[in-house]
This record gives structure tokens, C-alpha cells and sequence, in this order.
């Protein structure tokens, strides 16, 4: 271990690495009940959905941690699945084979990117102001999603949308779920997502809404033949197709980089010149993760930004992210613990990371009103059309114009000047 991982030059031990990695764990732990509840929305069987997302976890963060050697997990990407199951799905019509097919076409695009180097003429063509709106949206996008499968915001014909019946039920242990992760985080519990959610799940048992009927702790992993290799690549031509793929590609690139570069600059693991370490390995790493994750049948893995725990606790180097890979190995053979969780108790964790995404609207220059009108329309386009793939267009749409008409034309990459088009021919 102190050969391969460098443990020593790293300052840092096999202690502290197994700490960091179990910690990394219990703060995205919660993608295990998660993931499988939003993807299971797309009509995919929920048994098979939480193996996928084990497994999918597992090997990305395996490769992250023996060839990129950084202290980082992954695993299906909140947002992205929602993206996956609620956009591309059920509002745009795809099956969720076709789906797949996108991931898994975004994943080979990222794989080739990496290698060929050409990721950062993409990364750089996007404004930093869109990139931080990206993620605000989607963070709202998130909560919103909490909100309805909880029951606490329902369909109204008069409004559009109301309060629902607050008072019972789940949208009552959802609200209570809350409270109670939200204490946890106040009192920096290590773990307070994956606490909250066992917590509510707990409390929603006297509720009625938690349901334990022949429960057993431990079971075999549920077999991936209903999802496994699933493509349909019969509507890949379709306009559509090729902007949901551009989306599932641009913010798993999105949220890749700003993970890395986050949490590397907070802990001052950068280089001298300022750059991450091994940061072409890393997003290699991503990117087949994502493709491997398609082919077992899960939406788009990504580098989790809740491994900024697992380095606050100490770990620097692979070791850390071969135990959260253990970890994911562990969660394989106890899918009944986690599939028992109700909705409404993974409806609070959605609205708390919908919290979390909204880090970046600080930074976000509103001054600047070429800058702040896109963001804005990113942002608020996200929950309000049920779509990331619109509200990343009119981001990039007016972020373009606005430029170009104010005369600052130079600012603008010729890269967006295609994305624009692509998307023009989206709307037509």
C-alpha cells in the first residue's frame, strides 16, 4: 500500500485513508435508496436498479482509485438521474432503453474527449457565470422533484401548483425528515444524509407510511438481466436524442471539474501551477464509470462532491476511495435495508442536496447583466419547464445574443455559436 499509494509523501496513513473512505461513504450513501426510487419512476425494476447503482458506484470508484489514485467516490449522479427519468422519459417520451443509449453514448464522447484532449476547448467555451447557474438550476430542479414526490407541493389547475395536505402522511414524515437531517448537519454529524434518511425511515414506521412486511436484512444482489445492456439505438438520429445527450455530456463534465477543482483547492491538494493532480486520469475515470453504469443499466456517474468529507477527515490518496469501494461492495448483499426506505424519506434528502447545489448563485455576477440575464434564465428555466436540457439552452441562447448584440461578440467561443445552433434546431 505505501508503494502503490504513495502514503507517506502524501503525509497521511492506512488509518486515516480507511477513516476518510468510510466517511466518504456515509455521506453518499444516500444515492443507494435514492437512485433506484427516481430511475424507478422511468418504469425500470427497483430490485435490479439499487445492484446497478452499487455496482456502477463500485467499479468507477475502483478505477478512481487504482489508476487515478485521488480520494474520490463516485456514483450515479443526483440531478442526472432525475434528468434521466423525469426530462428525457416521461416528459420527453423516450423509453428508458433509449435513454441508456444516450448515457451510454455520452460516456464513449467523454472517454474519447479525455483521451484526445480536446474536454478542455469544451470546458473553457462555457461561461464560468452559466457553469454556476447550471448547477444552481439544478439544485432547485432537485428540491422541486423532492417536493412533489413527498406530497408537499401537488398539481392545481387554478395555480399550476399548491400546498398539499401538509398535516399527514408522507408529505408530514418528508417535512420531518428535514428537521431532522438538517439537525444532523447542523451538529456536523459525519454521515447526516445517510442518518437522515434511516432516521425518517424509522419515524415513518409508527406513521404507517414505512413498511417493513417481510423484511430481511440481508439478500443476494438482485440480478441485472431486465437492464443490463438494454439500448435502443433506433432513435439516435432524432434531434432530441442528440440534445439529451449533449446535456447528460455537459453536466457530468460540469460536475466532474468543479468536484476535483472544489474540494482540491479547499484542501490545497492542487499542483504549484494551480492544477489537480492526475486530472486527465480522473476524469478518464468518470467517464467510464458513465459507461460502464449504462451498460448495467443506470443513468450518468459522476465524482460525488460529497468525497470533500472523506478529505476533510484526512485522505489524500487512492486508499481512501479503495475503501468507499469496499464499501459499495458491503451495500451489495443489504439491499433490503435500503429498499424499504420510503419516498418520502428520500424526498427530504432531494430537497437538503437541492440545498447543497445552491453554493454557486454566490458567485454568479448579476451585475454584469449580460452574464446575470442567462444564469438567471438557466436557473429558473430548470424547474419551472421540468427540464435541464432548456434551461442550459436558454442560458447558452441569451448568453450569446446578449453578448453579440452588446458588441461584445469576442467573448463569445466559436464552440457556442454550435451549440446555439443545436439548439435553435431543438426548438424547431
Amino acid at each position: 500500500m505505501e508503494t502503490f499509494f504513495e502514503l507517506k509523501k502524501h503525509q497521511t496513513t492506512v488509518r486515516t485513508e480507511a477513516l476518510a473512505g468510510i466517511t466518504t461513504f456515509m455521506t453518499m450513501a444516500y444515492i443507494l435508496a435514492v437512485n433506484p426510487s427516481i430511475l424507478a419512476a422511468a418504469g425500470m425494476p427497483q430490485d435490479a436498479l439499487f445492484t446497478a447503482t452499487a455496482l456502477s458506484a463500485l467499479v468507477a470508484t475502483l478505477v478512481m482509485a487504482l489508476f487515478a489514485n485521488l480520494p474520490f467516490g463516485l456514483a450515479p449522479g443526483m440531478g442526472l438521474n432525475a434528468f434521466f427519468a423525469f426530462s428525457v422519459v416521461i416528459g420527453m417520451g423516450y423509453s428508458w432503453q433509449t435513454a441508456l443509449t444516450a448515457v451510454f453514448i455520452e460516456g464513449l464522447l467523454f472517454i474519447l474527449l479525455s483521451l484526445v484532449n480536446l474536454r478542455e476547448a469544451i470546458i473553457k467555451s462555457i461561461p464560468i457565470n452559466l457553469k454556476r447557474a447550471l448547477s444552481v438550476g439544478i439544485g432547485l430542479f432537485i428540491a422541486f422533484i423532492g417536493l412533489q414526490n413527498a406530497g408537499i407541493v401537488v398539481r392545481n389547475e387554478a395555480t399550476l401548483v399548491a400546498l398539499g395536505d401538509i398535516t399527514t402522511g408522507p408529505p408530514l414524515l418528508a417535512l420531518i425528515g428535514i428537521i431532522v437531517t438538517g439537525l444532523l448537519l447542523v451538529l456536523r454529524i459525519k454521515g447526516a444524509l445517510l442518518f437522515g434518511i434511516l432516521a425518517t425511515s424509522a419515524v415513518g414506521i409508527p406513521l404507517g407510511v414505512t413498511h417493513l412486511e417481510g423484511f430481511s436484512l440481508v439478500s443476494l444482489p438482485a440480478s441485472l438481466k431486465p437492464i443490463f445492456l438494454q439500448f435502443d439505438f433506433s432513435k439516435l438520429l432524432s434531434g432530441e436524442l442528440i440534445i439529451v445527450v449533449f446535456t447528460f455530456f455537459l453536466v457530468d463534465i460540469f460536475d466532474t471539474i468543479g468536484t476535483l477543482v472544489g474540494v482540491c483547492t479547499k484542501t490545497g491538494m492542487l499542483t504549484p501551477s494551480g492544477e489537480v493532480p492526475r486530472a486527465k486520469r480522473a476524469l478518464l475515470a468518470d467517464a467510464i464509470g458513465t459507461t460502464f453504469g449504462a451498460m448495467i443499466g443506470t443513468s450518468t456517474v459522476t465524482t460525488y462532491i460529497e468525497s470533500a468529507a472523506g478529505v476533510a477527515e484526512g485522505g489524500r490518496t487512492g486508499l481512501t476511495s479503495l475503501f468507499t469501494a469496499g464499501m459499495f461492495f458491503l451495500a451489495l448483499f443489504f439491499s433490503p435495508l435500503f429498499l424499504a426506505v420510503p419516498s418520502a424519506a428520500t424526498a427530504s434528502i432531494l430537497i437538503i442536496v437541492g440545498l447543497f447545489m445552491m453554493t454557486p448563485v454566490k458567485e454568479i455576477d448579476f451585475d454584469d447583466f449580460t452574464e446575470g440575464i442567462p444564469a438567471f434564465l438557466a436557473i429558473i428555466a430548470m424547474p419551472l419547464t421540468y427540464s435541464i436540457a432548456n434551461g442550459i439552452i436558454f442560458g447558452i441562447i441569451s448568453y450569446t445574443l446578449l453578448k453579440v448584440i452588446t458588441g461584445k461578440a469576442r467573448e463569445v467561443s466559436i464552440i457556442n455559436y454550435f451549440v446555439v445552433a443545436f439548439s435553435l434546431l431543438k426548438f424547431i
